[in-house]
Formats: C-alpha cells, sequence, structure tokens
C-alpha cells in the first residue's frame, strides 16, 4: 500500500471555503463542521488515492456526510485535489469548472 501526500490546490480551496460560508448561514456552526468532515474525507486519500472511478478526466470521492464530489489526480505521490462540488449541481457545472482547472 502506498502513502500519498495531500495537496489541495486554491480552487479546491475555494470551493471549501464557499460551501462552508454555505452551511454557516444554514445552522450555527455548521460550517465548521462541513469542513472539518470534507477534510477527513480528503485526507483519507493518503491511503486510498486511486480506488475511485474516474469522471471528467478526474477521480471522483464522493462525500461521507455532505453532498460534494472530491475531484483529484495523482502525480508521482502527491494527490492534488482539483475540485470540491456541490452533488446538487447541474453536472454541467461540474464539467465546466473542471474544465477550467486543468
Amino acid at each position: 500500500m502506498r502513502n500519498y501526500s495531500i495537496e489541495i490546490l486554491s480552487f479546491g480551496y475555494e470551493d471549501l471555503f464557499t460551501a462552508k460560508k454555505f452551511y454557516e448561514r444554514q445552522t450555527m456552526n455548521l460550517g465548521k463542521y462541513f469542513m472539518s468532515s470534507l477534510l477527513t474525507d480528503i485526507e483519507s486519500l493518503t491511503f486510498f488515492a486511486g480506488i475511485h472511478k474516474k469522471q471528467y478526466g478526474f477521480y471522483r470521492m464522493l462525500a461521507k456526510r455532505f453532498p460534494y464530489a472530491i475531484y483529484y489526480d495523482i502525480e508521482d505521490s502527491r494527490v492534488l485535489v482539483y475540485a470540491v462540488l456541490d452533488l446538487r449541481a447541474n453536472p454541467l457545472h461540474h464539467v465546466k469548472q473542471l474544465n477550467n482547472r486543468i
């Protein structure tokens, strides 16, 4: 089994913080819980990177507690997180967002 290092690219961070703000507006501390949950999911990629199906040219891992997809790729021994996108959005939005991040 291979251990990977994780790098969340700037677009990925923007996605996370935008979603955190959204959830924080819904209920106090829900944004904090969202961020903690998603970062835990992303951290699991140190062990599980590459087992997920590819979609739109990236590996796609579904978050465990929120309706979000984590799009990543593997480069040498690094996992590069390109996007963290809401699954409730139109799938064409995902295609557009990911095409802009290549």
